[in-house]
C-alpha cells in the first residue's frame, strides 16, 4: 500500500483545477485544489481601458472577436493579463496603419505570433547561417 492517493481519488489524468486556491470539479466526482505559489497580477477591465486608452466596450468587442485574451473572475468580471494594454495597442497598430478589418487583424496577429515562436526557436538551437539574410 502507496501513502500517495491514487487516481481515481485525485480524479486522474483528466482533473481540472484552477490556480488562487479554489477547488474545481474533477471528472471523478471529487473536488482537488491547487494553490499559485506566486499570485499572478491581474487587471480589471477599467485598468486596461484606461492604459490602452479604449472604451471598455470596446475592449470587450476585442475580447469576443478573440483578438485580447480574458478570463472571468469569481465575480464574473473579465480580468487581463498584465501584457495585455501592450497586446490591445497592436491591435490599434494594425488597424490604423494597415487600415486592416478585426478579422484580418486575428489572423495577423495569429501569424505574428508564430514567427516569433519560430524565430525563438532558431536562437534556441544557435543554428546561423553562413549565408546572409533575407532583408
Amino acid at each position: 500500500m502507496s501513502d500517495r492517493p491514487s487516481w481515481a481519488a485525485t480524479g486522474g489524468p483528466t482533473a481540472r483545477t484552477e490556480a488562487g486556491g479554489r477547488s474545481v470539479r474533477t471528472s471523478a466526482g471529487s473536488t482537488a485544489v491547487r494553490y499559485a505559489l506566486v499570485p499572478v497580477p491581474r487587471l480589471s477591465l477599467d485598468t486596461v481601458a484606461r492604459r490602452s486608452g479604449l472604451h471598455p466596450d470596446l475592449v470587450r468587442r476585442f475580447v469576443a472577436l478573440g483578438l485580447v485574451d480574458a478570463e472571468r473572475d469569481a465575480a464574473g468580471h473579465l480580468v487581463f493579463d498584465p501584457a495585455a494594454p501592450s497586446v490591445l495597442a497592436r491591435v490599434q497598430r494594425l488597424r490604423s496603419g494597415l487600415c486592416l478589418n478585426y478579422a484580418s487583424i486575428g489572423l495577423v496577429l495569429d501569424l505574428l505570433d508564430r514567427i516569433s515562436l519560430l524565430e525563438a526557436a532558431l536562437r534556441e538551437r544557435g543554428r546561423r547561417s553562413d549565408s546572409p539574410p533575407w532583408t
